[in-house]
């Protein structure tokens, strides 16, 4: 048997190694991207200390500590506040910066060429976020409890669905800052920008003490909005105008951050 009928007798079936490259289903890099976001936001020290120990140790200090007025109990008028914070920091601030220094080293640019879709980039970061806020809503519901909260269970879903309403703006504003502008520029707005709303978001719980125009400014801005969002929910009422402002800042933060979003 000569070597070319050697080779036609072992060769396999016609199209058993033909290649078939395709991207997997959109859900399954999803998953996996929302899994990588996951890992690096848990892994970032800085990260952490704005979403964990920051937030905590407001909650800690304005409850235990005699400052101000802030009703009784404490932790009732407290416990909002904190939230917006803790939202703020982990979907707005700390978003913003990460995708700006990964725009800045290369690490989107390399997502930019696999299958993987702008959308599926934007939601994977929304979704780490997301889950990132629900642990820090549990771990300061818990010490708020410990404190002396006492909620029903209308408040907490509501409380809940204001939260998540507030992610999903948030990380949009956050992934549009950072998916548009330098890094360098961008770790300076995104510090800015969060001392300034946090400070907005604060004049909504001075209430009768600020003159009505500008309370009412106050919660035009998303912070703002947030925080009476969830003042309201958390007492078991919804504030309509808040949540249409918030979901109206979200939906075009959205809009043009898919629209607008650079990987280098």
């Amino acid at each position: 048997m000569t070597r070319s009928e050697r080779l036609a007798e072992n060769r396999f079936e016609v199209g058993t190694f033909t290649p078939d490259p395709r991207p997997s289903a959109p859900m399954s890099m999803l998953a996996a991207q929302t899994r990588l976001e996951l890992t690096l936001l848990l892994r970032n020290g800085e990260q952490l200390l704005l979403t964990m120990f920051i937030p905590v140790t407001l909650l800690i200090g304005l409850c235990t500590l005699p400052v101000g007025d802030l009703g009784d109990p404490r932790v009732d008028t407290v416990l909002p506040a904190v939230m917006m914070v803790a939202i703020m920091s982990t979907a707005f601030t700390g978003q913003a910066i990460a995708v700006g220094f990964d725009r800045r080293y290369g690490a989107l640019k390399r997502l930019g060429a696999t299958p993987l879709p702008r959308w599926g980039i934007i939601a994977g970061k929304s979704a780490a976020v997301a889950i990132v806020v629900a642990l820090q809503s549990v771990l300061l519901g818990a010490i708020a409890l410990a404190l002396g909260w006492r909620p029903e269970l209308t408040g907490l879903l509501l409380g809940a669905v204001v939260i998540a309403l507030g992610t999903v703006t948030f990380a949009a504003l956050g992934l549009l800052l950072g998916g548009t502008l330098k890094a360098e520029i961008v770790l300076a707005l995104a510090n800015v920008l969060w001392f300034v709303m946090a400070g907005i978001g604060s004049v909504v719980f001075a209430g009768e003490e600020i003159p009505a125009a500008l309370h009412t400014a106050a919660r035009i801005v998303p912070s703002g909005a947030l925080a009476e969002a969830l003042d309201h929910a958390l007492s078991g009422s919804v504030d309509l105008f808040a949540v249409v402002v918030l979901a109206l800042w979200g939906s075009i933060a959205a809009w043009l951050a898919t629209r607008l979003f650079k990987f280098t």
